[in-house]
């Protein structure tokens, strides 16, 4: 059951379909980098396209009917979408759900030190990653600090041509004997990932308006330090101590690009998971009014559990399908009964990438349960690890019913397993969704280099994705 590198069946139309795609994927890519501007810009697109704010419509307690376009944000770091369907909530939804987290590092709250006359940025990195991956990068910073007052400064440095970028220090290769002998989990070692901010000391007469050092013996011996504190000050109007309430990731800087002397591919950071979160929410954007309600969720903190308050573990989905519930029922009203009815009735795709099979690492893959570039949205039926260990086993009547929706959309697809049997593992949001005994199954992008500072794609299954997930969310029923 081997499936054909799909490249070779698209006419010129698909061919420009993918590249317009694509080239507004690596614009996503290149800008949103963090979970708060993925939920700013899937949301501005959003408005473009005709959705309004549920917060508005549930103040206002105003009825919805069938074809509105609506979406609702939390703590700004998840996001829910969604077009009304024709057909009664009670009888489920078609639901698309990706994580908008990637693996990087984020700044502890007291992250500024000076040392041997250079400022650094003490970081506790954020997922799974190979640390010594994150070493001499060009990195960017992005996020807010949240000032006493309520004012929430956006913090963004490194990705314009004419900012400066960051970078983790690494050794010499002519000092590095007894590092080199280390194994790869402590060649860098978890507390060494810190980031080289500054190396410029203060000028005599500028210590005197420097602000948020301990005392002025500090001050005094800490000059590179000063100036950086009077850089932020004076650029930012924020101080050390505002660093307490903020929330700063570190990632690579620089922008997406195409790959490989053909263009076929795209390199770039967090495509881990927001190549799917991506193509689903433009998928629903993209629809007409569906018969069943079609909705996409982009949620945070996959990366580590899917735990708290924007994780998909906690219950704002839940809570807006009850709202939503409400309001679309008329004078009929709230049904707790129908609220249950409507999740165990649904179907869902697990948008989330999988590990694409690379031959210069053959040996950790079992080739004929492998996913291939350039050979469609990959499915995996089940995840985990250790004997299916923590994970969502879909069943075989909903793989049946997804195949003739993919087969009927002329959608190219693969199946897949995680590596090898025992090999390793991971998991997605998948099992949480089926917990309210809904159909789901992973669906979405094989990648190469996957939870490394620049992670692969194929362009021709970013455009299966996108296919996909459209026709899933008009077609998708198991009666």
């Amino acid at each position: 059951m081997e499936r054909n590198n799909i490249w070779t069946s698209y006419t010129k139309n698909d061919l420009k379909e993918m590249d317009n795609l694509c080239n507004s994927y690596k614009k996503y890519l290149s800008e949103a980098k963090t979970e708060r501007i993925c939920v700013e810009y899937a949301i501005k697109d959003a408005k473009k396209a005709g959705f309004k704010d549920l917060k508005a419509s549930i103040k206002a307690k105003k009825a919805l009917k069938p074809g509105d376009k609506f979406y609702i944000e939390h703590m700004g770091k998840t996001l829910i979408m969604g077009v009304l369907g024709k057909r009664p909530l009670e009888e489920g939804m078609n639901i698309l759900g990706a994580h908008i987290d990637s693996p990087r590092m984020d700044l502890k709250q007291n992250p500024l030190y000076e040392k041997a006359d250079l400022a650094f940025l003490d970081t506790h990195y954020y997922g799974g990653i190979k640390k010594y991956q994150w070493v001499t990068v060009p990195l960017a910073l992005y996020g807010v600090i949240a000032k006493k007052d309520g004012t929430l400064v956006k913090i963004a440095i490194g990705d314009k041509p004419d900012e400066p970028v960051f970078c983790v220090t690494d050794l010499l290769i002519h000092l590095s004997g007894k590092q080199m002998a280390k194994k790869a989990n402590v060649v860098v070692e978890g507390e060494a990932l810190d980031v080289l901010f500054g190396g410029r000391p203060i000028k005599e007469d500028s210590k005197k308006s420097t602000k948020g050092t301990k005392d002025k013996n500090d001050e005094a011996k800490e000059t590179v330090k000063a100036n950086v504190l009077k850089i932020l000050l004076d650029t930012y109007g924020i101080e050390e101590e505002d660093f307490l309430s903020a929330e700063i990731e570190v990632v690579p800087a620089g922008e997406a690009r195409d790959l490989g002397i053909d263009r076929s591919m795209i390199i770039g950071y967090g495509q881990d998971d927001r190549v799917c979160a991506y193509t689903s929410y433009k998928a629903l954007l993209d629809i007409p009014a569906p018969k069943k309600t079609a909705i996409c969720v982009l949620t945070d903190k996959e990366e580590i559990g899917s735990m708290g308050a924007t994780g998909a573990e906690s219950r704002f989905f839940e809570d807006t399908i009850a709202e939503l519930m409400a309001l679309a029922n008329g004078k009929k009203g709230y049904s707790e009964l129908e609220f249950r009815r409507a999740l165990r009735n649904s179907c869902v795709l697990s948008s989330d990438v999988s590990a694409g099979f690379d031959p210069c690492y053959a040996s950790v893959f079992e080739e004929k349960n492998a996913a291939y570039l350039g050979r469609g949205i990959c499915i995996n039926k089940y995840t985990g690890s250790g004997g299916k260990y923590s994970s969502n086993d879909a069943n075989a009547e909903y793989i049946g019913k997804l195949r003739k929706v993919m087969d009927d959309g002329k959608v190219a697809f693969q199946t897949a397993e995680l590596g090898k049997v025992d090999e390793g593992g991971g998991g997605t949001i998948a099992y949480i969704m089926a917990n309210y005994g809904m159909h789901v199954i992973d669906a979405g992008v094989a990648v190469l280099s996957m939870h490394s500072p620049c992670e692969i794609s194929s362009k021709a299954d970013i455009y299966e994705a996108y296919k996909c997930y459209k026709v899933f969310l008009l077609n998708m029923d198991m009666e």
